[in-house]
């Protein structure tokens, strides 16, 4: 039987947009779509990507290797939503492989900075009715 790895899967929503990362134990790597990255497009969104690195610190990532597919959404969503995968995937591994109190210590640190870093943002578009522009706006009558 071949050696299994270790790997963990996990998911970030916002919106309509949906990342699914895969880390895996490895050398500190963190693809986007295949890029790297510091290629990750637009680049004042960039730093967003990076919060969950800061955050915990780059030693808790220089064992993992990160791979993320996201679609759906827009740019903004898409960010969101890959900073949200990044996060959980990293607090994932270390329970799984580490031990659970770095994972706990680390859960705690990202949540102290920003609670939609491990938990999803459940508002979403309401739909448009008839009789009006939008979801609520009716059409004036004087």
């Amino acid at each position: 039987m071949a050696p299994t790895t270790q790997a963990v899967q996990t998911f970030g929503k916002k919106k309509t947009a949906t990342a699914v990362a895969h880390a895996k134990e490895g050398r500190g790597l963190i693809h986007i779509n295949g890029s790297p990255i510091s290629l990750m497009k637009p680049e004042i969104l960039r730093f967003k990507v990076y919060e969950p690195v800061l955050v915990a610190g780059e030693d808790a990532f220089s064992a993992i290797d990160i791979r993320l597919r996201v679609k759906g959404g827009g740019h903004t969503s898409q960010v969101y939503a890959i900073r949200q995968a990044i996060a959980k995937a990293v607090v994932a591994y270390y329970a799984k492989y580490f031990d659970a109190a770095s994972a706990l210590e680390l859960k705690k640190k990202l949540i102290a900075y920003d609670r939609t870093l491990l938990i999803a943002d459940p508002r979403r578009a309401e739909p448009k009715k008839f009789g009006g522009h939008g979801a609520r706006a009716r059409r004036q009558k004087s």
